[in-house]
């Protein structure tokens, strides 16, 4: 099957503020949250949602799986959840006298991890060939999942019992990582308003885009220039989490690679067609937090990952705006 062609980068950003306009009417506010989560779905990456309880993580995924029309399933990790229930398994049919594939939640295109870490790590690497590879083994078997395919898992981080923290591998493969945080008083409100004005808890969503169209507007991104000096800054930011005194473990390359694909979409929602140091500094906080390590003895001084990557951000010097535009 021939890949759709890619889109305008004019179009892309139509379309992608029509998405965010549309989930906009259940989410409310949350812009900054709802903007990174749809540009990882655009740099074909996983979202890691943290957060308390009752805070839209769920909903979230829910309203761009309808906005974008593609195919949506959801998966309930539990202490007992088998890698099976997953994948899926070849089920014996009688009448043929065949295996046949019963095809697992992993076959879709926006699948989303409910409360990824009660499940074992057995079951929690069922899912990193997906992540990775955009495929999956079944009875040594290669199944190639269709695209788009994406994978949202929320996290509670507050409760402890009966969970199984996410290893460094698996937290890598995660594009970014994004905590959503309660409303203020006025969005809260605004949600009781829009709540009793529907009467019903159910808001209808329209369709903005397919997965054709959603495929297109991933391919637009490779059109957005990054120049040399902005891929050095980049290297650079990358490189600070790994020699900061604090960090233990810093982030591997494959963090640089989510910042420039973010940041390419942030300049695409810009109406620029090239990454600016801005873009970068926009996106580096959620593309690194989860992948640095920090010393186990600064729990006592509550230091947060996404403090020592904002301090990286100010020590490393950023290259003059001129040079974004450069070698064009």
């Amino acid at each position: 099957m021939t890949a759709p062609a890619p889109l305008s980068l004019e179009r892309t950003r139509d379309l992608a503020l029509a998405a965010l306009a549309e989930v906009g009417k259940v989410i409310v506010g949350k812009r900054d949250v709802l903007e990174g989560v749809l540009l990882g779905i655009l740099g074909r990456g996983h979202i890691l949602l943290e957060d308390f309880p009752g805070l839209a993580k769920t909903l979230i995924a829910r309203c761009f799986a309808d906005v974008l029309g593609i195919g949506f399933r959801r998966i309930q990790f539990t202490p007992d959840l088998l890698p099976s229930d997953i994948t899926g398994s070849y089920i014996y049919d009688q009448r043929r006298g065949v295996f046949e594939l019963r095809e697992g939640p992993l076959f879709t295109n926006l699948l989303l991890g409910d409360e990824i870490n009660r499940a074992p790590p057995k079951t929690q690497a069922a899912m990193l060939e997906a992540m990775q590879e955009g495929q999956v083994t079944i009875e040594e078997q290669t199944h190639v999942l269709r695209e788009p395919f994406v994978v949202i898992a929320t996290e509670n981080p507050i409760e402890y019992e009966g969970t199984y923290p996410l290893p460094e591998a698996q937290l890598d493969r995660f594009m970014l990582r994004l905590g959503i945080g309660y409303p203020e008083r006025d969005e809260e409100w605004e949600i009781l308003r829009r709540r009793i004005e529907r009467r019903r808890d159910e808001a209808a969503l329209e369709v903005v885009v397919d997965a054709d169209a959603l495929i297109a507007m991933q391919r637009s991104l490779e059109d957005v220039h990054v120049s040399e000096a902005v891929g050095r800054y980049i290297v650079d930011v990358v490189a600070g989490t790994r020699s900061h005194p604090d960090v233990r473990v810093g982030s591997s390359p494959r963090g640089a690679l989510a910042i420039l694909k973010l940041a390419r979409g942030r300049a695409m929602l810009e109406g620029r067609d090239f990454v600016t140091p801005e873009d970068v500094k926009a996106v580096a906080v959620p593309a690194l937090c989860h992948r640095v390590a920090l010393r186990p003895e600064l729990w006592v001084r509550r230091v947060r990952p996404e403090d020592v990557v904002a301090e990286v951000l100010e020590r490393v010097p950023a290259p003059p705006p001129v040079d974004a535009r450069s070698e064009r």
